[in-house]
Order: structure tokens, then C-alpha cells, then sequence
């Protein structure tokens, strides 16, 4: 691996859409998406009316990084290693002597070695990004509520109604129907919910076009919410500034699936058409795969091997698969290293939008969670007369394997020069080297941690 890394080298830069270049404001959103779930599950399920109500401390729950065990309700923290760092029954944190009974030291029963274990399952869910971290706090409260009506008998069987509530809430036809809480919430006020991009950013991506670099948007999101997200936080002229829109992606599949899997269509008014045999020219598309749009690319620079670079947020959609399926260079977006740095509110947020929407404050998704700690380190008690140790978590462990470089937002390097070199994650180099600006505070004292 490389031990710098150049924008300008690229010959091509691609971007996923939500929470990468669309940022949300996260205690907004999160609210949004909590009560497209839990309205869903109370009116339509029967659930107890109690998942209706969130108090701002219940928000402390989410964490990423965290996989539901689909079968016992249990959430789980792991280390790099594979074992359970720390777990929680529903929302009840299992105490030291109940985590060494359950787990011990071993490696949680789902684990694989390879960092890139999938992170869906018929038996668990890991909790990757933004859009997913409100589920994991409904999920431990319906896990309380369950455990108490069945005096905690085990499996648990409440994950086909997750799945109900995602299709009633967040299929592909939602958008135009006007379904689910959503999207109309969205289309009535995208003020509340969205960040505009700063004109740095603007500016960044005119740059990047004006160098000669081919511009991608590559989103799961289909194709009308794309159309709003980025009218809203670009401006009405966006298209102009990508060769190539991808929407309904269905990443990861997008990366790992055969072009016989998942071909290209076109769009009319929004709607998929025929199966595309190859990809031909540039222009906006729906589904498809990396293979093609790769043929595509050769075309387009005149190039054997173009470069390509994605930017994304989530680990198990862009990073892994972009990196370990297309070999792409990554820059993973971790709003965790904006949440790590103080506790002030984001100071990206401007001074107009702050207290607008206010109720009690809730703790914004991207800082630090007083039941599960950091992101990216923990301690492991030590055996009697030994200290403590720390470990790195095997999200962290992922961030080093799999990004080129992990930045907290794209504003954060829209005024550097296309040409600056960012110190990568490599073998050669400390697992801190590829964080920019700075690495975790929590990571600051490198040299106490240890690979248990």
C-alpha cells in the first residue's frame, strides 16, 4: 500500500450521497427516522405505545459499530479480535460477571477472522451508519418490552416487522406515493433535516471538473429523493457537475455482484427501464454494477487502469466493498472524528438553524456514548494484579484496513490544494496515520494500545 495519497493522481472521484456529501443534522433526522419505525410498529403491528416516547437520554444507546444478535436480543461491542468487549440485553448493559459468563474471552459465535465479515445476517445486524442507528435504539427498547410481556424467553422473533416497517416506510415507490413518515417530512420542510453544502465544497467540485477529473454519484437512494437531496444542498444546476449519477445502486451488490446480477437501466420520469447489456456513455442510471461502470471509465479517460477514489460513510456499502471488490482508493467520511474533538455543538451548524428546532437536547449520533465508550478503543479488564489494557474495536480495525484516509467531512479538505498528500492508512505507517485532520483523541496515546 501507498503511503500517500493525491486527489490529483485520480482520475476519476466518486461520491455516495447520504451522510457523505448530503450532511444531515443529526438530532433531527434521527428523530425522523426513529418515528418512521416506531408509529409503524405500534399502528400497524401492535407493538406497546411506549417505543412513542424518547426522552433525550435514551439517544446515549446509539453507537455504531454495535451488531444485534437477531436470536437473544443482545447488542454487542467487539474487539478487533473478535471478542465481546461489552453487551447489552435490550437496553440493560450486562454487567462485568454477566459478559464474562455469557462470552468469556472467546470470539462472539458469529465471528469471522476476515475484517470483511458480511454485516447482515439472518442471525445478526451490525450498525453501520446514520439511517441505521435510530433502529438500533428501537430494537433494544422493543427488546425490553418483549423480554417483559415473555418473562425473557428467548428467540425473539420482532426483526420481520424491522423489515415490514423499512418496506412501508422506505420502498422504492415511497417517495412518489407520498407513504410512510419519511419522505413527506422531508419534502415539507428539508430545511429542518438537511445541511446545504458550504460554497467551499461547491467550489471543490468545480475544481475537481475543471482538472479534468471524471465526477460520480453513486447512491442506494432512488432516483426522486436523490433529485431533492441534491437540488436542496447543491442548487437546481447539480447535474452539471457529475459525468455519471448512479441511483437505486443497491450497494454493497453493486460492488460484489456479476454485471449478469445486477445490469444498468435507464430512467424515465423516474421509473427503471430495460436492462442495459453495457454501459456506453455517461449519463444518470439506476442499479448496475462496478464492472461495467469500470469499462465505462477506461473509455472515458483512454486509460488501461483508470484511478479511482470513492468517498462514503458507510463501511459495509462503499469502503469495504469498493476497496476489496474494485481495489478503488476510499476515503471513509467518520462524523465520529467531528463528535471526538469537544464537546461543543457542530460548529458547521449555522448560528440561524441552532435552537430553531430544539427540544431537550439529545446527545448528536456522532459523540461519544456513555454506555458503550469510544468507537474506536476500549479496555479489557486485566486478570487479577495486571491492569487494564486497551484494544482497538473491530470497527477500528476496519477503518485502517479498509479506507485510504478517514476525514469527519468533505468540507474539512475543500481548500486544500487537488494535489496535497495525505498520509494513508498502510502497514508501513501507524494505524493513526490516515486520519485528517487529526486522529481520535482517544487514539492520541497510540503507544498504550494493545492487540490482545
Amino acid at each position: 500500500m501507498a503511503q500517500h495519497f493525491s486527489l490529483a493522481a485520480c482520475d476519476v472521484v466518486g461520491f455516495d450521497l447520504d451522510h457523505t456529501l448530503c450532511r444531515y443534522n443529526l438530532p433531527e433526522s434521527a428523530r425522523l427516522i426513529y418515528n418512521s419505525f416506531a408509529q409503524f410498529l405500534v399502528k400497524e403491528k401492535g407493538y406497546d405505545k411506549e417505543l412513542l416516547t424518547v426522552t433525550p437520554e435514551d439517544w446515549d444507546f446509539c453507537c455504531k459499530g454495535l451488531a444485534l444478535d437477531l436470536e437473544d436480543g443482545n447488542f454487542i461491542k467487539l474487539a478487533d479480535n473478535g471478542t465481546v468487549l461489552r453487551a447489552s440485553h435490550g437496553t440493560k448493559m450486562l454487567a462485568p460477571e454477566l459478559l464474562a459468563e455469557e462470552y468469556g474471552r472467546k470470539e462472539w459465535k458469529h465471528f469471522m477472522p476476515d475484517s470483511g465479515m458480511a454485516c447482515r445476517s439472518g442471525k445478526y445486524y451490525f450498525y453501520d451508519n446514520y439511517f441505521d442507528l435510530p433502529g438500533a435504539l428501537l430494537c433494544a427498547r422493543v427488546v425490553d418490552s418483549l423480554t417483559k410481556q415473555n418473562n425473557g424467553q428467548k428467540p425473539f422473533d420482532f426483526w420481520k416487522d424491522i423489515v415490514a416497517g423499512i418496506q412501508h416506510n422506505y420502498k422504492m415507490s415511497a417517495f412518489k406515493e407520498n407513504c410512510g413518515i419519511y419522505f413527506p417530512e422531508i419534502k415539507r420542510d428539508p430545511g429542518r433535516y438537511l445541511h446545504t453544502c458550504p460554497e467551499s465544497v461547491k467550489k471543490w467540485l468545480r475544481q475537481l471538473k475543471n482538472a479534468g477529473k471524471i465526477l460520480m454519484l453513486i447512491t442506494s437512494s432512488h432516483s426522486d429523493y436523490c433529485r431533492l437531496l441534491c437540488e436542496y444542498i447543491l442548487g437546481n444546476d447539480f447535474e452539471y457537475l457529475f459525468d455519471i449519477v448512479i441511483t437505486n445502486a443497491l450497494k454493497p451488490g453493486f460492488f460484489s455482484h456479476l454485471p449478469s446480477q445486477r445490469p444498468f437501466r435507464t430512467l424515465e420520469n423516474d421509473e427503471e427501464q430495460e436492462a442495459l447489456p453495457s454501459l456506453d456513455k455517461p449519463g444518470w442510471y439506476s442499479q448496475g454494477n462496478a464492472v461495467h461502470l469500470y469499462e465505462l471509465l477506461k473509455k472515458m479517460t483512454g486509460k488501461p487502469e483508470p484511478k479511482v477514489v470513492y468517498f462514503g460513510d458507510s463501511m459495509h456499502s462503499d469502503i469495504f466493498p469498493a476497496c476489496h471488490y474494485s481495489n478503488w482508493e476510499t476515503v471513509l467520511i467518520l462524523e465520529e472524528l467531528r463528535g471526538d474533538r469537544d464537546g461543543k455543538p457542530e460548529d458547521s451548524e449555522p448560528l440561524e438553524k441552532k435552537g430553531k428546532y430544539e427540544g431537550p437536547k439529545a446527545k448528536p449520533l456522532n459523540r461519544l456514548s456513555k454506555k458503550w465508550g469510544s468507537f474506536f478503543i476500549d479496555s479489557v479488564s486485566g486478570l487479577e494484579n495486571t491492569e487494564d489494557s486497551l484494544v482497538y474495536t473491530w470497527s477500528c480495525k476496519r477503518i485502517s484496513a479498509y479506507s485510504t484516509i478517514a476525514i469527519p467531512s468533505i468540507e474539512a479538505i475543500a481548500e486544500l490544494p487537488l494535489d496535497y498528500k495525505f498520509t494513508s492508512f498502510s502497514s508501513n505507517n501507524s494505524k493513526t496515520a490516515g486520519y485528517y485532520p487529526n486522529p481520535p483523541l482517544v487514539l492520541s496515546n497510540d503507544g498504550k494500545l494493545t492487540t490482545k
